[in-house]
């Protein structure tokens, strides 16, 4: 048996934030973060939205595209860094709730920016075992509520994002197959993109700031990593499938920075511009970034049937990893 993808849908919030708007409190210009970045504007949540809330509009999307209602999802499986809750419930239970999918297992997945490509492999898995027909796929990422507003060199970064894929058997169709995916990680860069503050090993106390329990990055170490990684990845998964470059649609990377995408496609010799970006328009939206874009290119009619998508995700931890899709 194999898997696939039976629909996707992704969901931003409503509210924008350009960098023009984002000068009137914080010390930068909108030249200066396009140029370092490539993003020109993010979405933000609202004050009373949770991860969970900007996932739903695109989990019912998708049991409404395919037919499915919500009783016959197995699993749901919540790729998130900025869950509802710390540690629990998990934002997937307050998913599967909310949807009312009451025969369904729920669980969250701790991938960061790689979220939504691990998340894909255990859901392929689950259903190649036959261990489950129908997994619900959510990346959902409320990023401006952890990031520390007067760090200009963090909080131009990101913006707040969800995308939902539903994975099944393929065997009346073949359109959306998963293939294994390649999954590594290299926690010695653990402190290079993290929350100090709250958890077991610095728990929050009477002492903390509000800065400590904010995201924090070393800038320097997190390019170098994802440049290695996104060619890694890349050469890994075409040596597995036994493709070339020149095989391949399109190049579907994790959105975090316009540099870190050109700097390795030069490295591998591709042309830029098969790597889709969007992060003009959503900056780095973590683990929601690769569904967002994949989400857009079906809205722009940019996906054709036997198409073939390699996806590339890195972020913290550090993971990262990839994955061959048959559209």
């Amino acid at each position: 048996m194999e898997a696939r993808i039976r629909a996707l849908a992704a969901h931003a919030p409503e509210k924008t934030l350009s960098n023009e708007e984002l000068t009137k409190f914080v010390d930068t210009t909108d030249e200066w973060i396009f140029s370092h970045t490539g993003i020109r504007s993010r979405h933000i949540a609202a004050a009373d939205e949770s991860a969970s809330d900007i996932a739903l509009p695109a989990c019912r999307k998708v049991l409404e595209s395919t037919g499915t209602s919500a009783e016959e999802i197995d699993l749901i499986l919540v790729a998130t860094s900025t869950p509802d809750y710390i540690s629990m419930p998990s934002t997937a239970c307050i998913i599967q709730h909310q949807l009312g999918a009451n025969a369904a297992g729920a669980m969250d997945i701790t991938a960061a920016c790689s979220g939504f490509v691990y998340a894909l492999e255990i859901a392929r898995n689950f259903v190649v075992a036959g261990s489950a027909r129908n997994v619900l796929v959510v990346a959902t990422e409320v990023y401006s509520k952890i990031v520390n507003w007067k760090d200009r060199n963090t909080c131009v970064l990101f913006g707040d994002g969800a995308g939902a894929a539903l994975v099944s058997p393929a065997d009346d169709s073949r359109r959306g197959l998963l293939h294994h995916a390649f999954l590594r990680s290299d926690g010695s860069g653990a402190e290079s993109l993290v929350r100090l503050h709250g958890g077991t090993r610095r728990p929050t106390n009477a002492d903390s700031t509000e800065a400590d329990l904010m995201l924090s990055m070393d800038g320097r170490k997190v390019y170098n990593f994802a440049v290695r990684a996104v060619n890694e990845t890349i050469l890994e998964v075409l040596e597995r499938e036994k493709l070339t470059i020149d095989d391949i649609d399109y190049f579907v990377p994790h959105q975090a920075n316009v540099r870190i995408i050109e700097a390795a496609a030069k490295r591998l010799g591709a042309p830029v511009e098969r790597f889709y970006m969007n992060m003009e328009r959503y900056a780095n939206t973590s683990a929601s970034s690769i569904p967002l874009a994949i989400g857009e290119m079906q809205d722009r009619g940019l996906l054709k049937p036997g198409m073939k998508l390699i996806t590339i995700g890195f972020g913290a931890g550090l993971t990262y990893g990839g994955g061959l899709i048959e559209w």
